[in-house]
């Protein structure tokens, strides 16, 4: 999962209609100006000190220069340090927001004061271990080659002690993921923020784990596809696992928020009154606004949900009561 993810994200913009997905700040500048804002006001309440703005897995950079924008407009005006390998999107990222520092991973982002990051579908591509149950053990699964045919298939038993004891007597053929890398991010920034200060916002799609259930999934042309079929030509990801995160974030000296619906969260933070003043801004635009709106906070807005981890003694961030 991680070549394909790797050669999939290094040789294409995958991004808009003639991508294979479209991630929330494509569907309206909203989305991303309200993340500018949370992150201003939690700045604020914070006592405004110097800061870095991080953004994990920018995409095309649109969130990031919609969050700066109003972000500037509240009087926050941060280095920007973007964190991405592909040289495709760098160069999208490069016209949007010129002045960014990049950097290949999380280990070279500056120590020397509190960062903002912002991670929105990041984790989800992150590469997946499954475990799956075959008689009375659990195995984890493979992929075997075969010519240009792609298999998964189980492999050796894993010892009980690694699959969650409420979990062990699952039916045969149940699965098991777990995202090691994403723990070891989350477990990274988080030390980072709870040392430095700061606060990392993850928005993505997901469950509260460990819990039974493959979501490896593939999609090509804004329609699904076979995982297995063509690596590295299309876009592969998988749930996020918010509670196994939020539990590695506390172990590394952070604090949990949420997580919380996407919706929710976009509501409490007032897209209904930023949408409000664009469709009097922009009359003509009304109903594509207003279509952006529900699609942010419709159904989108209740599969993907948000969470907040901030450094010891930052403020309550905003949308998380």
């Amino acid at each position: 999962m991680a070549a394909a993810n790797a050669h999939y994200y290094a040789t294409r913009d995958p991004l808009g209609k003639a991508g294979d997905f479209i991630t929330a700040p494509e569907i309206s500048q909203m989305f991303g100006e309200l993340i500018g804002l949370w992150c201003a006001d939690l700045w604020d309440r914070a006592g405004r000190p110097d800061s870095h703005w991080v953004e994990l897995g920018p995409g095309r950079g649109t969130l990031a220069g919609d969050a700066l924008r109003s972000m500037a407009k509240a009087g926050l005006a941060p280095p920007v340090h973007l964190v991405e390998t592909s040289p495709v999107l760098r160069a999208a990222q490069g016209e949007r927001v010129p002045h960014a520092t990049w950097h290949d991973a999380v280990d070279t982002l500056p120590t020397d004061r509190p960062l903002l990051i912002v991670a929105n579908e990041f984790f989800d591509a992150l590469p997946i271990r499954q475990l799956v149950r075959r008689g009375a053990d659990w195995h984890e699964r493979f992929v075997a080659a075969q010519d240009t045919l792609f298999l998964p298939i189980a492999g050796k038993p894993v010892p009980a002690a690694v699959i969650p004891e409420e979990l062990r007597d699952a039916a045969p053929g149940a699965i098991i993921e777990t995202c090691p890398a994403a723990v070891a991010i989350v477990r990274a920034l988080s030390a980072r923020i709870a040392a430095q200060g700061g606060a990392l916002l993850v928005i993505d799609y997901g469950y509260d784990g460990p819990a039974i259930g493959d979501t490896l999934q593939a999609v090509r042309g804004h329609a699904p596809a076979n995982p297995f079929e063509a690596p590295g030509e299309q876009d592969l990801t998988a749930h996020v696992d918010f509670a196994t995160l939020a539990a590695a974030a506390q172990v590394a000296g952070a604090t949990a928020w949420g997580p919380v619906a996407q919706g929710d969260f976009l509501v409490a933070l007032g897209i209904d009154t930023r949408a409000a003043a664009l469709a009097r801004a922009a009359p003509d635009r009304r109903d594509e606004i207003a279509a952006a709106r529900t699609r942010l906070v419709g159904d989108m807005g209740r599969l993907f949900r948000a969470m907040a981890l901030t450094g010891r003694d930052w403020p309550l961030p905003a949308g998380f009561a």
